[in-house]
């Protein structure tokens, strides 16, 4: 697979793990465990393809090659906090390895298949067509183009430095790689018990204006999950680590203090 990149903040505390969402790296999260380096000793990684690590050799399932690299870092029991792609990476390595897992903040997993059956999944479909028909195309920045518009910060492609559309774009083709985990649950993570064996604590985190099957699939999740809260932050989109750096922060902080101190 190749060279994978670390990130490192922090030295105090238990340890924790933090997972990027596709087409991101580990500099999303700098802000963020600035914020907390008084209380965990943090890694966070770039996935094969991402950031510094080496591009993705395209050999066996991305998903699993992903959750291989993110559970070697488990040396010990960590807190794991996963954003988007980087949040279903984080649900498949507790389930798989429980035993090294205190903690689990999932912000935001796009576990679409959690959802499937439901309106928001359907809208989903609709709203991620276009993606779909630019791939087939060939048109790889129109794809780019759609996916940031749905998943993004909210900010205008057009308003994209150069050298962003480039690095989007050419990664691009990671989020089809992607598909078999998140869309058609490959690695069996809604097989039936699998969530319910779960006994960690979990916080499910959200925006308020993300997109709406992330409610879905939140709603699937803690239905299913014996020690879950939800949290919601008022006015976020999708990525409300970055946009909403000291809300998200705190929510983390409280959900480990408490973890902590019991």
């Amino acid at each position: 697979m190749g060279d994978i990149y670390l990130q490192k903040w922090g030295q105090a505390g238990q340890a924790a793990l933090l997972l990027h969402p596709a087409l991101a790296s580990s500099d999303m999260w700098r802000s963020l465990a600035e914020n907390l380096t008084d209380l965990l000793a943090m890694v966070a990684v770039d996935f094969p393809g991402h950031g510094r690590s080496a591009d993705w050799d395209c050999m066996g399932d991305y998903h699993g090659a992903c959750s291989e690299i993110a559970a070697a870092q488990l040396s010990k029991p960590m807190h794991i906090i996963g954003h988007s792609f980087g949040a279903t990476v984080a649900l498949r390595i507790a389930l798989e390895h429980p035993e090294m897992v205190h903690s689990l903040t999932l912000i935001e997993p796009v576990l679409f298949a959690a959802a499937k059956g439901t309106k928001a999944y359907f809208q989903h479909e609709v709203e991620f067509q276009p993606f779909i028909t630019a791939m087939q195309a060939g048109d790889r920045q129109r794809a780019t183009q759609v996916f940031t518009k749905l998943w993004g910060t909210g900010a205008a492609w057009d308003n994209f430095p150069a050298a962003t559309k480039a690095y989007l774009s050419a990664r691009i083709d990671l989020i089809p790689a992607s598909s078999p985990a998140i869309n058609d649950d490959n690695a069996g993570l809604l097989n039936t018990g699998r969530l319910e064996s779960l006994n960690c604590p979990v916080l499910l985190l959200k925006g308020e204006k993300s997109p709406v099957i992330i409610n879905a699939i939140h709603s699937a999740l803690a239905a299913r999950l014996p020690n879950v809260q939800r949290v919601q932050v008022d006015g976020a989109g999708h990525m409300l680590p970055m946009t909403h750096v000291k809300i998200v922060s705190g929510i983390i902080r409280n959900f480990i203090s408490a973890i902590t101190s019991d």
